[in-house]
């Protein structure tokens, strides 16, 4: 492990052996951001017309793509809207035990989300959008026991 790369290869590693689906981690170095997409497909069987928040209506199988961003408080500018969640880090780095909880809570999260999305295509919603639970996160979060911390990436 290049310990250049800090939690970004840890972050990788996590994702790699918890998280099973399609994503791609984007290292933001101007901003300080680092930033975790994925994307969902769903067959869309009974071809229903279905909008995007461009405003482009298709009956093809729909594609949901969401990320989330890891961000330094204090020189990272970004819009809380545009990410399924924004977490935080700070001068000591996030601990493999956080990255791993991380990596197991989105895969649970997606989860969640790939089936509602899938009843979404049968009902009469309006919009679709997956939910980040803060509650449950920040309990998960709060019983960790760090141990090992890795910094934010240097270049």
């Amino acid at each position: 492990m290049n310990k250049k790369n800090g939690f970004l290869d840890i972050l990788d590693e996590e994702l790699s052996k918890n998280f099973n689906y399609d994503y791609e981690i984007n290292w933001d170095k101007k901003n300080h951001g680092i930033i975790v997409s994925f994307v969902l497909e769903v067959e869309n069987l009974d071809n229903i017309e279905v909008e995007d928040t461009d405003g482009v209506s298709s009956t093809e199988d729909l594609l949901y793509e969401d990320a989330v961003l890891f961000y330094n408080p204090s020189k990272t500018q970004f819009n809380d809207k545009d990410y399924l969640a924004t977490i935080p880090y700070d001068e000591q780095g996030l601990s493999r035990e956080f990255l791993e909880f991380f990596s197991l809570f989105l895969q649970d999260t997606v989860d969640d989300g790939l089936s509602d999305l899938m009843d979404f295509l049968e009902s009469e919603e309006k919009e679709f959008s997956i939910s980040w639970d803060w509650d449950k996160f920040n309990a998960g979060d709060d019983t960790l026991e760090d141990t090992e911390f890795f910094k934010y990436p240097r270049y």
